[in-house]
């Protein structure tokens, strides 16, 4: 994959107007009073070395993001409001364009769309690495029309996701989590050929224990994709799964502990302290680390312990680590370990999908835009 343009590349910016991609899609409640309040501006924070620098070079910004899922609808509930608020304190100057996905030509890759977007800008920069495997209007377009380069969030996605796929310390081991096993077998397919060791929890973990004949009760389990884990735990990858659980009875109150065999009527919503133990040791041991998706139900209080304790030998280990997909964020975040991780990925289905196929269509985008030669 040939080089990024970057910030570095745009020539003087002093009175040019710049179109900036964010992925400020973060989330929001809506207080008592009705007032909604972020809860979690991980992203707008990290979009501020971005916003920053082209303000401190003259530039006049506007930022341009989704939020939700309005489905090409205004949602006076989904509107950026509460957004700008905290991105005028955190960037003062810097305005923001109403929710793209108000008008259906966004996910549409609509090119009238675009070129209402684009109408009065000189340059477009992304730094939505989070939407880049999207090819919506505001992630491809643009580079058609304008100069286009890569802001910091994006640059350094791709810089440190590249080294984990090129020239990883090891051992490397990957800890892939969360529901639908289906959405995550490409990588689980593509990172058993990279890593050391791969560990496997949440609840797709029970489709690949049903693949090697266990019982799995009332979990989670893709019928559909049984073969393909089959196929996997066959093949020379290393790859581990839980050997116990802590699962919620058919009454949806008992909870209960048990091993590879789970009763029927039990669904399991956590891997149990053996399994969380040994996933750790082997975390304590690794020297590159990869997490995505949480061990379990971790949002309630009876099923946080394994994603606590995958989160707390992350944090605590020696490897070089990296986070990505947003409940493990959200985890680490509320674990207060975020200074104790080295990498914390901004892109969920990005990450995994860069991790898998080494491109997005983002970066496509800026690398073959007919405007690169104008750059620096």
């Amino acid at each position: 994959m040939t080089t990024l343009p970057v910030l570095e590349d745009l020539p003087p910016l002093a009175g040019k107007r710049v179109l900036v991609r964010c992925d400020f899609n973060a989330p929001i409640r809506t207080t008592a009073d009705g007032t909604r309040v972020i809860e979690d501006d991980f992203r707008l924070v990290e979009s501020v070395p971005t916003l920053s620098w082209l303000v401190e070079n003259g530039a006049t910004v506007v930022v341009c993001t989704h939020l939700g899922r309005p489905n090409g609808a205004v949602d006076p509930g989904l509107s950026v409001a509460p957004i700008e608020e905290r991105l005028r304190e955190l960037v003062p100057g810097v305005e923001i364009m109403e929710n793209l996905r108000f008008d259906a030509g966004e996910e549409s890759n609509d090119e009238a769309f675009v070129d209402r977007i684009v109408d009065g800008f000189d340059f477009y920069v992304n730094d939505g690495f989070a939407v880049s495997h999207r090819a919506h209007a505001s992630v491809v377009g643009p580079p058609k029309r304008l100069p286009s380069v890569a802001g910091r969030v994006l640059a350094h996605e791709v810089e440190v996701l590249s080294g984990l796929m090129t020239e990883p310390a090891r051992p490397f081991v990957a800890v892939v989590g969360g529901a639908k096993v289906a959405d995550k077998l490409g990588i689980v397919r593509s990172l058993s050929s990279k890593v050391d060791t791969l560990i496997v929890g949440g609840g797709m973990a029970f489709t690949f224990l049903a693949a090697q004949g266990h019982a799995v009760g009332a979990s989670l389990l893709d019928p559909s994709s049984i073969d393909a884990c089959a196929a996997l735990l066959a093949g020379p990858a290393h790859i581990v799964l839980p050997s116990d659980c802590v699962a919620l009875g058919p009454d949806k109150v008992t909870v209960a502990s048990f091993g590879l065999e789970i009763p029927d009527g039990y669904a399991a919503l956590d891997i149990g302290p053996e399994s969380a133990a040994r996933f750790a040791s082997i975390i304590a041991s690794a020297k590159t680390v990869l997490w995505n998706g949480p061990m379990g139900v971790f949002e309630d209080a009876r099923f946080a312990k394994g994603t606590e304790t995958v989160a707390r030998a992350i944090a605590d280990g020696p490897g070089f680590s990296v986070v990505g997909g947003g409940d493990s964020v959200s985890a680490i975040n509320h674990l207060g370990l975020q200074s104790q991780i080295d990498y914390m990925s901004t892109g969920g289905g990005a990450s995994l999908e860069f991790l898998e196929n080494g491109d997005l269509p983002g970066l496509a985008a800026l690398r073959d835009s007919p405007f690169r030669e104008a750059l620096g």
